[in-house]
């Protein structure tokens, strides 16, 4: 047999990797994505600290983030008022419909806190890519 025409002696090209996102949790968050007001208690491991808070939807995101830019002040805070809006709406205008075609890219916590040293940093919402996400579980810690 020659090695020419066999491909596990053939000399390999360098193969580029890109993280994959856990499809569990992807799934989790499409199902969370169902319901605006559901809620789920979540931990997660990310850039090698803890970080917990509840999964929310993108919808449900997307309106608390629009409520808490309403309430900043200053040159520019009335532009911002709509951004999260406008946001969603250029991606249904790229995708050409409303319907997400992949599984999500994204997840969304709500009363978030990041634990990497001794002192936690609280965050009213979160955003992260799943990507980043290298571990994760249900529940909170006590």
């Amino acid at each position: 047999m020659s090695t020419e025409h066999d491909a596990l002696h053939q000399p390999s090209a360098p193969v580029v990797t890109e993280p994959v996102p856990d499809l569990q949790l992807q799934m989790l968050i499409r199902l969370i994505g169902q319901d605006a007001q559901a809620t789920l208690p979540l931990t997660l491991v990310v850039g090698g600290g803890f970080l917990y808070g509840d999964l929310i939807s993108h919808e449900a995101w997307t309106a608390e983030w629009a409520r808490s830019l309403r309430g900043l002040d200053g040159p520019g805070a009335e532009v911002l008022e709509h951004f999260p809006q406008q946001v969603d709406q250029a991606v249904v205008d790229k995708q050409g419909h409303d319907t997400p075609q992949r599984l999500p890219q994204w997840i969304h916590l709500r009363d978030a806190t990041g634990v990497t040293g001794s002192d936690p940093v609280v965050m009213p919402l979160w955003r992260g890519r799943l990507t980043d996400v290298s571990g994760w579980s249900l529940g909170k810690p006590s």
